[in-house]
């Protein structure tokens, strides 16, 4: 049976990774489901991914297409494994503080108890050390049960050198294939 990823890309530089982490997994035969933060489709569009994943791309909370369908519920339901990558600060303070207030954050709230979740952060290297940020990624790892791809110590998009570059493609590929086994 096909399992069925849902990724969430929120409004990170590295949003356009996103574009080969769905090409990969669509390739290696997963049904990808794709959401973006409006942030998110500053940065790719949503047509890349569309084509990529061979489905819809939900952007929008409250685009319900098919009266017999809550759109983000039905997606939440579908999902055998969560993948939020790239994952910002405002993402991560959202989840983890249970705000639905995009379609990113509501079908995450609605994800039911045994999904899979990984989350894989991508930002500033003082935004990622920094204490607030640490104690979301705490709580979602310990009381929400998502698992951190972590980021990587590299040269960010600002120029600072440093840990938050989105992990490599490789490593949340080969992440996800070890938790759908």
């Amino acid at each position: 049976m096909t399992k069925t990823i849902t990724l969430a890309i929120t409004g990170s530089i590295s949003a356009y990774k996103a574009a080969d982490i769905t090409s990969c997994l669509t390739k290696l035969g997963y049904e990808v489901h794709v959401l973006m933060t409006q942030s998110a489709c500053q940065f790719i569009t949503p047509l890349t991914l569309q084509s990529l994943s061979k489905n819809s791309v939900h952007t929008e909370l409250l685009s319900e297409t098919n009266p017999k369908i809550i759109n983000h519920i039905d997606l939440a339901k579908k999902t055998d494994l969560f993948l939020i990558a790239p994952a910002t600060a405002n993402t991560i303070a959202e989840l983890s503080y249970g705000f639905a207030n995009n379609i990113v954050t509501a079908v995450a709230l609605a994800l039911p108890k045994n999904t899979l979740k990984l989350i894989a952060p991508a930002m500033n290297t003082n935004m990622y050390l920094n204490p607030i940020t640490q104690k979301n990624l705490k709580i979602l790892k310990t009381e929400l049960d998502y698992e951190e791809i972590c980021p990587k110590n590299s040269l960010l998009a600002c120029g600072d050198v440093g840990i938050g570059a989105l992990a490599p493609i490789e490593t949340i590929i080969t992440t996800i294939q070890e938790k759908l086994v």
